[in-house]
């Protein structure tokens, strides 16, 4: 394991930069453990919303669709594991609400040792966190085997909308249709969006439009990639459609929210 390539990051400082970076639909290359130690709000992840709250723990595995509605005064610490960790994390993603005060307390020192070790410049340091590290994963083994997942695919809905939302992150870069995915999950577009809305509250092509505006924003802000280069690399037909949609879902035009940013 790397320990250098984890990052133990404040909610607060997460949550920064923009309420869109916040909500938008993403995945990220590595795993990541959420501690939510307070506030509330919802959360998708892999095509399933939950409402979370104080004492939660949310494991989204890499390259998982996710994003987080919050309200205000929400703390805690996200984990985001390095590459080629080799800890027995979860596979799926996980939601678990922790009543247990011994409990939470366990993982919030676990977590605050963490914290210390990536901060300081202690001999050993990265031997430390990479033990630290091996310590949450035990805490999230025994715990998952002992409380309720609010993102268990437990049902045919939630397994199809799983696999939708994986689809959608693999290929939200082509000009795949909601036809096309549901052609290949062997269902019809109405249940596919009457799925969703069931699982998510959105639309099939909502829940897809909100991944490609999403890029979009990032691309927009973080790039200095030209507006029909983005149009192209996210699957629209033309600079045109895609500044329309843009503008549909946002209330800017592409360039006006590169400058607004």
């Amino acid at each position: 394991m790397h320990a250098s390539d984890m990052r133990i990051i404040p909610l607060p400082s997460l949550f920064k930069g923009g309420k869109w970076r916040v909500e938008a639909m993403r995945s990220y290359s590595v795993d990541q453990l959420i501690w939510i130690s307070r506030g509330q709000g919802r959360l998708t992840v892999g095509g399933i919303t939950r409402g979370f709250g104080a004492h939660n723990a949310v494991f989204i595995p890499a390259r998982t669709m996710h994003s987080f509605e919050t309200a205000a005064g929400v703390f805690g610490t996200a984990v985001f594991f390095g590459r080629d960790h080799g800890l027995p994390l979860p596979e799926t993603p996980c939601h678990l609400r922790v009543r247990d005060a011994q409990d939470q307390s366990e993982l919030a020192i676990i977590l605050d040792n963490l914290q210390r070790e990536a901060e300081g410049d202690r001999p050993a340091r990265l031997r430390a966190m990479t033990y630290h590290a091996g310590l949450v994963s035990v805490w999230l083994e025994r715990h998952i085997l002992d409380h309720e997942d609010s993102l268990a695919t437990n049902s045919a809905a939630r397994r199809l909308a799983r696999r939708y939302a994986d689809m959608v992150e693999k290929d939200f870069h082509t000009d795949h249709s909601v036809s096309d995915y549901a052609r290949e999950l062997g269902v019809t577009s109405t249940h596919l969006t009457r799925v969703c809305k069931e699982t998510c509250g959105k639309t099939a092509s909502d829940f897809l439009a909100d991944r490609k505006i999403a890029e979009a924003r990032r691309m927009l802000a973080d790039t200095g990639l030209p507006v029909k280069q983005i149009a192209q690399g996210l699957g629209f037909n033309s600079p045109a459609y895609f500044t329309r949609t843009f503008h549909g879902r946002t209330g800017k035009t592409p360039l006006d929210f590169r400058r607004s940013v």
